[in-house]
């Protein structure tokens, strides 16, 4: 289901104490991008933000675990998104810090990706 026009300014203005967001239509929800990098989901009307071994027991602490699909053979995936915790709607400094430590997950994850030179 796509994202409405009006749930995206509403997660822009979420995260306008974080920074200027970016919100692209993907796998029929939409990603939230800073600096082109995709550090947040929208699935449903739901914000999911980035996760890894550094930031990931905060969503743990908060009850919150991680987005899963449903893979063609029938058996679940876990993505490294987890759902934003609900109390953080209402507090923007608070979803701030979040979001300062779910980019840095995005940053960290993407340096792992990068493509490395072949040595002549």
């Amino acid at each position: 289901m796509a994202v409405s026009e009006q749930y995206r300014a509403y997660v822009r203005d979420l995260f306008a104490g974080f920074a200027d967001v970016s919100i692209r239509p993907m796998f029929g929800g939409a990603g939230v991008f800073r600096d082109d990098l995709m550090f947040g989901l929208i699935i449903e009307d739901q914000v999911y933000l980035k996760a890894d071994d550094h930031n990931r027991a905060e969503y743990e602490v908060a009850g919150q675990g991680p987005l899963t699909f449903q893979r063609k053979d029938g058996h679940s995936m876990a993505m490294s998104y987890y759902p934003l915790p609900d109390a953080l709607y209402d507090d923007t400094d608070e979803l701030a810090a979040w979001a300062k430590n779910a980019f840095a997950a995005a940053q960290r994850g993407a340096r792992k990706k990068a493509p490395r030179r072949r040595k002549r």
